[in-house]
Parts: C-alpha cells; sequence; structure tokens
C-alpha cells in the first residue's frame, strides 16, 4: 500500500450518531477496526488490519498534532483532537477523536483504543485555518523532523499566548 493517494477535496461526512472505532498495537498498527472505519476509510477490513494507522492521514493534517498525540498517550494520558483523514479514494472526512492507551493489569501499555465521531462544524472551520498555518511551517523546513518541530513550538506559543492547555483549547473550539 506504497501508493500516492491524491486529496479530491470530496468531504465525506460521518452521520450523526455513526462512531469509527479502532485499536492499535503499540508501533501505531491496526488491530481492528469496526465496519464505519471500513466505509469511511474505503479500505477493506484486510487492507487496514496490521496497516499503519498513518495510512488514513491527509497530507493537510499537520504532523506536530500527533507529535502531541503520541507524548500524551506515552504518559498513559487520554487525548481529544480534530483530525482530518483520507480516504483510499482520495476523499476525506474530519473526525473528533478520542485516544486512550489501552492498558494491562500491571499498568503497562498494551496498545491504543480510538473513538471518534462527526465533530460539529463550528470547531472545523476554526481548526482548519490553524492546522494550514502548522502545516505550512513544517513545509518550510527541508528536513521533516525540523519541520514538525518548528510547528510544534508554533502551536505551543500559540496556546501560551492564549493561555490554555491543548485539551482546554481543543474543548473550547
Amino acid at each position: 500500500m506504497s501508493r500516492t493517494i491524491r486529496p479530491t477535496g470530496v468531504e465525506n461526512v460521518l452521520g450523526d450518531e455513526e462512531l469509527i472505532v479502532s485499536k492499535t498495537d503499540l508501533k501505531g498498527r491496526i488491530t481492528y477496526a469496526n465496519d464505519v472505519f471500513v466505509r469511511m476509510a474505503k479500505y477493506s477490513y484486510r487492507e487496514l488490519r496490521g496497516a499503519p494507522h498513518s495510512l488514513v492521514r491527509h497530507p493537510d493534517m499537520p504532523r506536530c498534532v500527533f507529535k502531541l498525540l503520541w507524548d500524551t498517550l506515552e504518559a498513559r494520558q487520554e487525548i481529544f483532537a480534530y483530525v482530518i483523514n483520507l480516504a483510499k479514494d482520495g476523499s476525506h472526512y474530519w473526525v473528533f477523536a478520542h485516544v486512550t492507551p489501552t492498558l494491562d493489569d500491571r499498568g503497562n501499555i498494551v496498545g491504543y483504543h480510538s473513538n471518534r465521531r462527526k465533530p460539529d462544524r463550528a470547531p472545523v472551520e476554526k481548526v482548519g485555518p490553524i492546522y494550514k498555518a502548522l502545516s505550512a511551517e513544517e513545509a518550510r523546513h527541508a528536513n521533516a523532523k525540523d519541520g514538525m518541530r518548528a510547528s510544534f513550538d508554533m502551536m505551543v506559543d500559540l496556546l501560551k499566548k492564549q493561555g490554555v492547555g491543548y485539551d482546554e483549547f481543543v474543548l473550547s473550539l
């Protein structure tokens, strides 16, 4: 599945009561995907199972948001985020994601669990320009890691200027 998918600009929208559910292993490879995920991503269950969850990463989604996500999960905390995903056919869909680490009975992280639902339109419209600015900062750098660090710093500065933490920011949108 190494082919490049080009975004078409066509948006698919989750139903009001639909919930995308997936589970991954410690490396972010999909171990479970519900039927809504399969339908929205437009991959077969067989294609999704074992694939990296980044398979549905839209190029407009800033990498720094995923750095924050992974940092938060490694600290054994949950995180909420607005995410734009890319389907196999180039269409996209926005979700409001809630991601948690899955712990064994000894408190060790053994995987990750994510529920995604249809986001309200107003927060998506607010976060879209922020994501564009963060992605533009990432693209300004020849080295992807440098770009991600610079956009992460940009995001942290934005939150500091607003006097809020990330969770408070996301939930206030």
